[in-house]
């Protein structure tokens, strides 16, 4: 673990150490990712970390909540993912885990990007604003399908 990571994630080596390798469990999280769509906030570095260590995959799309929240909501004091679940006045209290931690920040994430699709009359529209720069808005045709529910 990189220092800044260990202050951000509240996470050191030593808490890592029983863990299973990246080895252990690549072909496991290329098979649940598939080619879904991903979402997070600033999917950027999200998106590079699984490139860097599956070059093969190709997401159908990348959502970036940041992207999209600069696009929806450009007078919020800020853009962190904990300043706009604020200021949007998100409850997370069935967030499991703590924050920072993935559980976490995917379903604050996945409640943002809920919010915000609410300022946007089609996917298309949506996607234009927070897909992630080099990956084109979809066709029509790819975009996502709704679950039923989303937790």
């Amino acid at each position: 673990m990189t220092s800044f990571a260990t202050r951000v994630h509240k996470l050191t080596n030593a808490d890592l150490a029983d863990c299973p390798t990246w080895s252990e469990v690549a072909e496991e999280v290329s098979e649940a990712l598939g080619d879904a769509w991903i979402c997070a906030h600033n999917a950027s570095v999200e998106y590079r970390v699984l490139r860097r260590h599956l070059p093969e995959w190709r997401p159908a799309g990348v959502v970036d909540t940041l992207r999209l929240a600069r696009a929806t909501y450009p007078d919020a004091p800020k853009h962190a993912l904990d300043a706009l679940t604020e200021h949007v006045g998100l409850d997370l209290t069935r967030a499991p885990g703590q924050r920072h931690r993935a559980s976490y920040d995917a379903f604050a994430a996945a409640q943002l990007l809920l919010a915000m699709a609410a300022h946007y009359s089609s996917w298309e529209e949506l996607a234009v604003k927070g897909t992630l720069p080099g990956c084109a808005p979809p066709e029509p045709a790819a975009r996502p399908t709704a679950p039923e529910t989303l937790f």
